[in-house]
């Protein structure tokens, strides 16, 4: 097979593994809707249920990028699917509150495969392409939407327990077939002898927290609420869970897909122009979001009226769409700004600025529950994330606007 032959193979395998992972790793926003019911849990319980897996599925993304540089991501891709497999058979024997958190813990490592995947398949193309074949192996995010079909389905028809057992057997095919079709070439490896800790030097660099600070958003935010999203329906607009999934995935979809696009966009017109209007089509979006259902009553020269503003389903789900694609590009945009300033270290930083965006993912669903539990209103969720984006759009035009040049060659912040 020929170079190129080889690269597509390596693209096409691993964005599907990645595509099964994610599922995997979104489990609890499907399933995590009856158990709630058994075990009688709140919010903020809740939260931390599906939070579990992106925590385990974070933290080991440093260490994975840095073993991917050191072995190839062939070896580490392999070996870190198949580890997953018995702790998702497992989830289908737990019964109790502590059992779910801690093979959650372990089921949360196939969130780990994203810092392996994108160094792996970047080396096997040129730079001006980088951006594009990082975005499609990206798009294997849509596995959060995949989940919102495939658990539904099997939940209803057979129970909640069915679930870990069918994709426990998705993911073994899985690492067979990878292995099959997947290359390994020694000259993308980097002789390496530095440490964690020595890695996480690279947090001194400001550019490194800023790109922390965007993934955050794009992608803690994208697994939050595709984790979130599911019960949202069911508690705010009283959908069964079938339909409820079905909305969902209309944020999951595009935020999963579209990402080959965001890549795309980004070998074209750059990171930073990408990454800022990602922002503020997200603060748009999010404000709106985050308005509550609302009943006014105004005494007027006739007497007492009463008003009511709030989202019905159809203009949420729009939003969420719109969202879910901003969120999309923003995930491409990031790791393009990583791959050009970052061209000899992408497995190290990507390892970093992912384990950032992991764990936005974990505290933001227990943050949502919190605030939940403590305010009585479901769309203290977007408020959060609104303040949180308010935040990006701050740091990003101190840093990077006002010294962007204009088009008479001066720069906003000479103007």
């Amino acid at each position: 097979m020929t170079k190129k032959g080889q690269a597509l193979s390596v693209l096409i395998v691993s964005t599907l593994a990645f595509t099964v992972c994610f599922m995997v790793w979104m489990m609890f926003g499907v399933i995590g809707i009856p158990i709630k019911k058994a075990l009688d849990l709140n919010a903020t319980q809740f939260g931390l249920l599906t939070a579990t897996p992106v925590l385990t599925g974070s933290l080991v993304r440093v260490p994975l990028g840095i073993w991917t540089d050191k072995y190839g991501g062939r070896i580490v891709m392999t070996l870190l699917m198949a580890a997953t497999v018995p702790a998702i058979w497992m989830m289908s024997y737990a019964t109790e509150y502590w059992h779910f958190l801690v093979i959650g813990l372990f089921v949360g490592l196939a969130g780990g495969s994203f810092s392996v995947g994108t160094p792996y398949v970047a080396r096997w193309f040129p730079k001006a392409q980088q951006g594009f074949a990082m975005g499609v192996y990206g798009a294997g995010n849509s596995g959060a939407a995949v989940n919102k079909f495939v658990a539904p389905a099997l939940l209803v028809a057979f129970g909640w327990t069915m679930v870990p057992q069918v994709y426990a057997a998705i993911m073994l095919g899985t690492v067979i077939i990878f292995w099959l079709f997947s290359h390994s070439d020694p000259a993308h490896l980097v002789p390496s002898n530095v440490r964690f800790v020595d890695q996480l030097k690279a947090l001194k660099d400001p550019r490194v927290l800023k790109y922390c600070q965007y993934y955050s958003i794009v992608f803690g935010g994208y697994v939050a609420l595709s984790l979130w999203m599911v019960q949202y329906y069911v508690g705010e607009y009283g959908l069964d869970i079938r339909a409820a999934a079905l909305l969902a995935a209309c944020f999951s979809l595009p935020g999963g897909v579209l990402r080959a696009i965001g890549g795309w966009l980004s070998d074209k017109y750059g990171a930073h122009s990408v990454t800022w209007w990602v922002l503020w089509v997200s603060w748009i979006c999010l404000f709106l979001l985050s308005y509550p259902q609302t009943h006014f009553t105004i005494v007027t020269v006739e007497g007492p009226k009463t008003f009511d503003i709030g989202l019905n389903v159809y203009a949420f789900t729009g939003l969420m769409f719109v969202l879910g694609i901003a969120w999309a590009f923003g995930k491409a945009s990031v790791f393009k700004y990583i791959s050009n300033d970052y061209p000899a270290n992408i497995g190290t930083i990507s390892g970093i600025v992912g384990l950032a965006g992991g764990l936005g993912g974990f505290v933001l669903p227990i943050m949502f529950g919190a605030l939940l539990d403590l305010t009585g209103i479901r769309s203290s969720a977007f408020m959060l994330m609104y303040g949180v984006v308010w935040v990006s759009l701050i740091w990003m035009y101190f840093t990077e606007v006002r010294r962007t040049p204009l088009m008479d060659g001066t720069s906003a912040a000479q103007s």
